[in-house]
């Protein structure tokens, strides 16, 4: 197995950061044009919420079957295969003369995608030693939050300068070089068990992860917290597009640096010995929460401030968990952390209709209230975890 700090080690973790800024890139350039494609498209808020929402569902419910394709047939050539397809329906997205053409596509995207939270944590359970493992999981996130980050950024400076179509240009066409150094990076696992693909194994393993106390409330955490998380940025990008701040694209998409609060909470949480995971996830959820409330002043300082926290806490809670449930699931791994991702993503495309009788009711302020009632709950199944230790 590849032990920290080895050359392998390096090769590994820098190529699953570079599939992770391709993915969140592609995944997420959009999310601070949603404003810009409401009036583009001559759509409302919860429709141009659409092209982001639906890509992240379609995500989620392709897990289900990558999760136990990667447990029977590898995760390297899957991955490789993942990522080529992104790129290219991303290219596809420039052709688009349509809201419809573009939900299609978007709907498409999230099946590509799907490929690397299928597998990247699975892989990592095959090649890294216990020891080395809670780091390169933490690594694998932080480049989770730089893909995030610098998709949204890259997103909202290219749409002010070059329009729409230039952001699926320029993504896809850094995405398509990066999958070649990727296919370069990655070694094979070392210890890949091949599981057999029947729909009564698939099933079988599925019905033995969610019976396990271990792992459903886990699964169940990764969905919640994301739902508050992604859905705060979603709402935020609305409240801040309007008077008195009246931000642009470009200013929407630097919002999204914050998310490097969450790179450096994610390479933190290296440090938490396995013992320690359902503490470090409670800290996170804290950590969220006062970040959120920290979002209801009117000051834009103190707004980045608490969305800072909020990167912090959000991405510190998700890489423990990942490490939880790869640690906890006794065989098909990829099976166990494809249902984590299902739950997780599954999370990203409710929240936006969750919160939206929030929006309705009274703006922000109860955007953010509701989104607190979830993270309580959050705590709650964490008390849980730490009981079946």
């Amino acid at each position: 197995m590849i032990e920290h700090g080895t050359p392998a080690y390096r090769r590994a973790c820098l190529a699953l950061v570079i599939a992770s800024l391709v993915v969140f890139a592609n995944l997420y350039a959009l999310h601070p044009l949603l404003p810009l494609i409401a009036s583009q498209y001559q759509v409302s808020v919860l429709q141009a919420g659409n092209a982001f929402t639906l890509t992240s569902l379609t995500l989620g419910l392709a897990l289900l079957i990558l999760g136990p394709l990667s447990d029977a047939i590898g995760r390297r050539a899957l991955l490789l295969a993942g990522l080529s397809a992104t790129a290219l329906l991303t290219l596809c997205m420039a052709l688009a003369d349509n809201f419809t053409t573009l939900l299609w596509l978007r709907a498409a995207l999230g099946l590509a995608l799907a490929v690397l939270p299928a597998t990247a944590v699975a892989y990592l359970g095959d090649s890294m030693s216990r020891t080395a493992l809670v780091g390169a999981v933490g690594l694998y996130i932080s480049g989770n939050t730089l893909g995030g980050a610098g998709g949204r950024l890259v997103g909202g400076l290219i749409a002010d300068h070059l329009g729409l179509q230039a952001v699926f240009i320029l993504v896809g066409g850094v995405s398509l070089g990066a999958v070649l150094l990727i296919a370069w990076l990655l070694p094979q696992p070392r210890a890949f068990c091949p599981q057999p693909l029947s729909l009564s194994n698939v099933l079988g393993n599925f019905r033995r992860h969610l019976g396990n106390s271990a792992l459903w409330p886990a699964f169940l955490l990764g969905g919640l917290n994301f739902l508050v998380f992604i859905n705060l940025y979603t709402y935020l990008t609305f409240r801040l597009s309007a008077p008195p701040w009246a931000l642009g694209a470009t200013a929407l998409g630097l919002l999204f640096l914050t998310y490097l609060g969450g790179t450096f909470s994610a390479m933190l949480s290296g440090r938490f010995g396995m013992r320690q995971i359902p503490k470090g996830m409670a800290i996170g959820v804290l950590i969220l929460l006062l970040g959120s409330l920290l979002t209801l002043a009117d000051q834009l300082g103190l707004i980045v401030l608490g969305l800072l926290a909020n990167s912090f806490g959000f991405f510190l809670t998700h890489s423990l968990a990942n490490t939880w449930v790869n640690q906890h699931a006794e065989s098909a791994k990829a099976s166990a952390t494809s249902l984590y991702s299902v739950c997780y993503y599954l999370g990203a495309a409710i929240g936006i209709f969750y919160l939206e009788p929030f929006w309705r009711l009274g703006g922000w302020l109860w955007v953010v209230i509701g989104g607190l009632l979830v993270l309580l709950v959050n705590l709650i199944l964490i008390a849980y975890l730490y009981r079946q230790q």
